[in-house]
């Protein structure tokens, strides 16, 4: 860890403050939704028959500070992030050749591309595309240069189940109470200010655009004219449900749009696609109103995204239902291949051409420096020049310590660090494949800062590392016939999340159990 840039914070808190201070941090997120199921270690199932108890989510104690000028840098790029993404989906052939040489080492990714083998040979049905995305940063201060400034540099972008969007612009707005009832202590200069807060809108913008979507849609595509929903598929035991849920009330409430929540394991038993309709609409029958019908005008993935949750051949087969239907899928399989960590190496690589390939050439060709200047570097393993300079880095314990080793596909708590990298390596032995399944990327090095995490009962203070999370929606139609052209409808920034871990943990997952939801303190430094 970089030495610290800030000034001294948080700061610190008589008896009497640290209770009135979390007395309204767990009241007022019980109260306003701020809240997580309780894991099955913290209370057993016995205990909770119904799944009826909620828990303040694990959240920061403080704003944590962070630099303006990166902040904005990471909201500035990220339509640009956007478009990038959608181009990389879009582009079927170039990422058909990743995908096969990624196929090769990791079972997923090749069922993944199946799945779009399949539907392509029997015909798209829905030509457009919603992307939820989130692309994630650390601060980055170069320790061995003492004059440079702090920078972002991105730690992986995500295309499918970007999620906290909803518990994000919660705790923002905790924060912004708790400097408004006197709860933090005046400092000198004044940090926690309210012009120092940000405004969140990531409930409102992302809730937008699958509104947005089920606005294209247009009108139902069934023989009998049906009412039309969208449809949130979502793991069997959710606990960061209320994170969910603050995106299906603000699409019913602002936007009149009626969400239903389905497991994924439980699509085949309660949705249908009509036999005799080339159109192919999705029709989701809900358990609890047998005699009504919806049609599914958009499909928003809360899961699907780990090889652990397709425990049967029927999850695929669910899968691919869901590809081959008229709903327009946030994600689509090609835009959950482009969130595949190759690509992410592929265009960090130092000397890639493919980051000017894919933007050179839209509306967001201006960009390039700036997304290439958040690259930290990333390697293959495998038997290119970068290759195997990776395998030698990896391979040596001092070299190694700089380094994070990470698994293709999604998911926290598959990364190996520094020192653990060389006998993680070793345990391959000379199977290639399994070398083939890893990247190997350059360690950030953000600058130290202290805050203290309330999460499940306790509170724990000391050094943390935070990632910020910046959300962005596009719109985008893949152009499959002669009549229509490859286009951008929509396209913006959706705010953003700051995930802070203490700096022993080595992941960052709220939901995995390592990190907790936090709000920024822009400071200029």
């Amino acid at each position: 860890m970089a030495a610290s840039i800030y000034p001294e914070y948080p700061p610190i808190l008589t008896s009497e403050q640290a209770d009135y201070l979390l007395s309204n941090i767990k009241d007022w997120s019980i109260q306003n939704g701020l809240a997580v199921r309780p894991s099955l270690s913290l209370v057993s199932e016995r205990q909770d028959l119904l799944r009826s108890l909620a828990i303040t989510a694990p959240v920061t104690l403080f704003p944590s500070l962070f630099p303006r000028a990166c902040f904005e840098e990471g909201r500035a790029i990220q339509t640009a992030y956007n478009e990038l993404y959608a181009c990389i989906a879009n582009d079927e052939e170039w990422l058909g050749e990743v995908v096969k040489e990624l196929a090769k080492v990791d079972d997923f990714i090749s069922d993944l591309w199946d799945v779009h083998q399949a539907v392509k040979k029997e015909g798209y049905v829905q030509d457009l595309s919603l992307g939820i995305f989130r692309s994630d940063y650390m601060v980055h201060k170069d320790p061995s240069n003492p004059d440079a400034k702090p920078e972002i540099k991105q730690v992986e972008f995500n295309t499918i189940a970007s999620s906290f969007g909803g518990l994000s612009a919660k705790v923002s707005a905790l924060h912004k109470h708790l400097l408004s009832i006197s709860a933090y202590p005046p400092t000198n200069p004044p940090l926690i200010t309210h012009p120092s807060l940000p405004p969140n809108p990531s409930i409102t913008s992302i809730s937008h655009g699958i509104a947005t979507a089920h606005q294209a849609y247009g009108n139902s595509k069934h023989t009998t004219q049906l009412p039309l929903c969208t449809l949130f598929i979502v793991q069997d035991s959710e606990n960061n449900i209320f994170d969910q849920h603050a995106l299906a009330t603000n699409l019913l409430t602002d936007y009149h749009v009626l969400t239903f929540r389905l497991p994924l394991s439980a699509v085949l038993a309660h949705t249908f696609i009509p036999s005799d309709s080339p159109s192919r609409p999705l029709i989701y029958t809900p358990p609890h109103a047998k005699n009504t019908s919806y049609e599914v005008t958009t499909l928003y993935f809360r899961a699907g995204y780990s090889p652990a949750e397709y425990t049967s051949p029927d999850i695929w087969k669910a899968r691919l239902h869901l590809e081959r239907s008229a709903s327009i899928k946030c994600p689509s399989v090609l835009t959950h291949l482009a969130g595949s960590k190759k690509i992410q190496q592929i265009l960090a690589t130092p000397s890639s051409p493919y980051l000017s390939h894919f933007l050179s050439s839209t509306s967001s060709a201006a960009y390039v420096d700036r997304i290439r200047a958040t690259f930290a570097a990333i390697y293959p393993l495998d038997d290119t020049l970068e290759g195997r300079h990776a395998i030698s880095v990896a391979t040596d314990a001092n070299k190694a310590k700089g380094y994070v080793l990470k698994p293709q596909r999604e998911g926290g708590g598959n990364n190996i660090y520094g020192l653990k990298i060389p006998p993680f390596i070793s345990s391959l032995g000379n199977d290639s494949k399994k070398y083939g399944g890893h990247i190997l990327m350059e360690l950030i090095e953000p600058p130290a800062l202290l805050n203290s995490i309330f999460r499940m009962g306790n509170v724990t203070s000391g050094e943390v590392i935070g990632e910020l999370g910046v959300y962005g929606v596009c719109l985008w139609r893949h152009g499959r016939s002669e009549k229509e052209e490859r286009k951008i409808l929509e396209n913006w920034e959706a705010g953003h999340l700051l995930r802070t871990k203490g700096r022993e943990s080595e992941e960052g997952g709220v939901a995995a159990g390592f990190g907790a939801v936090d709000s920024v303190c822009l400071i200029d430094v």
